[in-house]
């Protein structure tokens, strides 16, 4: 069960959200070679993964932000770009370009700092954008929380897409990551679930001020919990290949 689009194009190029994006590629397919050598992965996740217990050291403190441009594999930066580029281009179109991209940054340094909290003496390191995006999944929840998502939903050998309203799909999202985070052991490997809670709630507390200049509560009720400009429409058509019946 996961998002693959939003019913709301930006009114603007979302041009930060699409540089960050590339950035994030980029630095992925730097570290390509090192996937094929473990002591030089080793290496480059010493250098510049946020490892807990070298900033207890006092070392290290840039690791806050290059953590967050890092990826663990190709299905890890595949899942965040995607929630990236759907939950990216509305915010971005509120804020503006440059208070985005400090939000962005803030987001991840909060969700970064959330997990060296939980753990500060631990020697994993902890890379990926997941924190930083879940800042931005926790400001487009405020601003815009009856906006459509379409979720792919699959049970076994069924494939449904189902429209659901943000708050729905990113409530529980967040849920999930606050219970896996009470269930999970600190001091291991695995998800960063408090990194993604932490992004989350800093993601809505940064963007409440954005929110009340926009009219707070009168904002939801003049735009009905979407954004600010007209829905775009999907429908699926079915296929036009005939179908053939069986002799009997």
């Amino acid at each position: 069960m996961f998002p693959i689009r939003d019913h709301n194009p930006s009114r603007h190029p979302a041009i930060v959200t699409y540089a960050l994006m590339a950035v994030n590629i980029a630095v992925f397919l730097a570290m390509l070679p090192a996937y094929a050598d473990d002591a030089k992965l080793i290496q480059v996740f010493s250098d510049y993964a946020l490892v807990p217990a070298r900033i207890s050291a006092g070392e290290g403190y840039f690791t806050f932000v290059t953590s967050t441009f890092m990826h663990g594999g190709f299905m890890h930066i595949a899942g965040n770009m995607l929630f990236l580029w759907i939950f990216g281009d509305n915010l971005e179109d509120e804020m503006g370009h440059i208070p985005y991209l400090g939000f962005y940054l803030i987001c991840g340094f909060a969700a970064g700092f959330a997990q060296y909290i939980a753990a500060p003496h631990i020697s994993v390191p902890m890379v990926g954008a997941s924190g930083a995006i879940a800042g931005v999944m926790g400001g487009y929840l405020l601003l815009f929380p009856k906006a459509r998502v379409d979720v792919l939903f699959i049970f076994i050998v069924i494939f449904k897409v189902i429209p659901f309203p943000a708050w729905l799909m990113l409530g529980i999202w967040f849920g999930l990551q606050v219970f896996g985070g009470l269930g999970a052991s600190s001091e291991g490997g695995g998800v960063a679930y408090l990194a993604h809670a932490g992004g989350f709630i800093a993601g809505v507390l940064l963007a409440h001020p954005l929110w009340q200049r926009l009219g707070g509560i009168q904002f939801w009720n003049r735009h009905h919990g979407h954004p600010p400009h007209a829905a775009a429409r999907y429908r699926f058509e079915q296929s036009n290949i005939p179908s053939v019946r069986r002799r009997r």
